[in-house]
């Protein structure tokens, strides 16, 4: 897959701090420029062997400088690459998943509408058990229902007693246990001995 210069993405434009880090080289660059002038310059004027070498060793941590500045660039400029392909490939694991499970969730969602129906749910009940599913409290199904806690409460109660469960944990049980595949033959003989 290739990406255009203009396209966001692995080979997307490049980071913005790209001016400041050459124009850190550069001024490195033309400090070390000035100084090898300055240095000829003592030196054809005959200066002293002690100030020639002191503007040598500064020419020398310039040059180093600029150097150190590109090097260090470059594998900055490597990592973001890397992070940039890194994100990239999150990214589209993250969309596949999410395409992948939609047709799930769907189907979750159809067979739990059945269920309620089997159950013989009204359509308050319907909505009060898919807010308990979703892990609502009490007072915030309440809430979103507007209505008191205490209509809430009777309205799970109900729920449960059609469902054949004791409580929010045994409902979502039912509709989860399935799902959770066994890993070892440990996980299989709890499964099994919850059953009658």
């Amino acid at each position: 897959m290739t990406h255009d210069a203009a396209s966001p993405g692995p080979r997307g434009p490049p980071p913005s701090n790209d001016t400041g880090a050459w124009g850190s080289a550069v001024l490195f660059l033309a400090i070390a420029l000035l100084i090898g002038v300055d240095l000829v310059e003592d030196w054809q004027g005959g200066s002293a062997a002690r100030h020639l070498g002191v503007e040598a060793v500064v020419l020398l941590l310039a040059a180093v400088g600029v150097v150190h500045l590109v090097a260090r660039y470059r594998a900055e400029r490597r990592n973001a690459q890397g992070l940039r392909w890194r994100v990239a490939e999150a990214s589209a694991a993250a969309e596949a998943w999410r395409r992948g499970t939609e047709e799930l969730l769907a189907g979750l969602g159809r067979a739990i509408s059945t269920q309620f129906a089997a159950w013989k749910l009204s359509e308050a009940e319907r909505e009060v058990g898919l807010l308990l599913l979703k892990g609502l409290s009490l007072r915030e199904i309440a809430a979103v229902r507007a209505t008191s806690e205490r209509t809430v409460r009777q309205q799970c109660l109900a729920v449960y007693k059609k469902a054949g469960v004791a409580g929010r944990a045994e409902l979502s049980a039912f509709f989860l246990e399935d799902l959770l595949l066994p890993h070892g033959p440990e996980d299989v003989a709890v499964k099994d001995a919850g059953r009658p």
